[in-house]
């Protein structure tokens, strides 16, 4: 595990709320799969401990990495204040990312996401299409506001998106978009998102070449506290986990209990 005070060379309002953030650091050269995350402290005394962020995007050849966040509380607030210049305690990559070794060139990958479960999957996409692999994006989002990479996302393959009040897209969430739009089941799929949408891809996709990011609040980030266990399936007790931070967040769907 490293750590290093990364510098911040831009940051963004993508959509209400939602900003982007570019890194540049030593630790770039240490990011290779997708959906990992970062252990970002917030630069403020009184909040003690980290926010894990998932990678956006990796731009090796610049030393630079991107990553994309919500404002959800004052720590996140604090982060949206950061101007080009400034410095950010972090440690990472941390945890089990997306493994693009799932699929194979010339095969189909659908990728599904829904709002802040988004921007993991732009690094997933890159390096899918780097592969040869044909993807297909099926996203879900509140409104047409909040909305965002949209275009970017297009330049990789196709692009589907609902929406839940019905402003834009497919009116409804994920789980009508993949009712209405998917087609054959695909070569593999990787899915972000809310519980809700994990649920959706399970009951759709179990026991198919299938793999989601989980969500979970998190202490130390290395698997050392377990404050972010999630139980197996295959045990009925409810006595075996599985620790987001390191064990995942990516788990096969059916793996863990959601």
């Amino acid at each position: 595990m490293l750590q290093e005070m990364m510098t911040v060379v831009a940051q963004k309002r993508l959509a209400p709320k939602i900003y982007e953030m570019r890194l540049t650091g030593n630790l770039v050269k240490e990011m290779k799969q997708p959906d990992q995350f970062l252990h970002i402290l917030i630069p403020r005394s009184d909040l003690l401990l980290r926010r894990p962020i998932s990678l956006a995007e990796i731009i090796p050849e610049k030393k630079e990495c991107i990553i994309i966040y919500r404002i959800e509380g004052e720590g996140t607030a604090a982060l949206a204040d950061l101007k080009a210049g400034d410095q950010l305690d972090v440690m990472g990559p941390l945890g089990n990312g997306f493994q693009v070794e799932a699929v194979q060139t010339g095969q189909t990958a659908y990728i599904v996401g829904g709002g802040i479960g988004v921007p993991p999957l732009y690094e997933l996409s890159k390096q899918l299409v780097k592969k040869g692999v044909k993807v297909k994006h099926f996203f879900g989002f509140a409104s047409k506001e909040v909305i965002f990479y949209e275009a970017a996302f297009k330049q990789l393959g196709e692009v589907t998106i609902a929406t839940d009040d019905g402003s834009y897209g497919i009116h409804g969430h994920v789980g009508h978009l993949l009712d209405q739009v998917a087609e054959t089941a695909p070569d593999v799929l990787y899915a972000c998102g809310s519980k809700g949408l994990l649920l959706a891809v399970e009951s759709r996709y179990e026991g198919q070449n299938a793999y989601f990011s989980l969500e979970a609040r998190m202490a130390c980030g290395m698997g050392a506290c377990y404050a972010c266990v999630c139980h197996k399936k295959s045990d009925p007790t409810g006595n075996e986990s599985l620790k987001v931070c390191d064990e995942g967040p990516v788990f096969k769907v059916g793996e863990v209990v959601l």
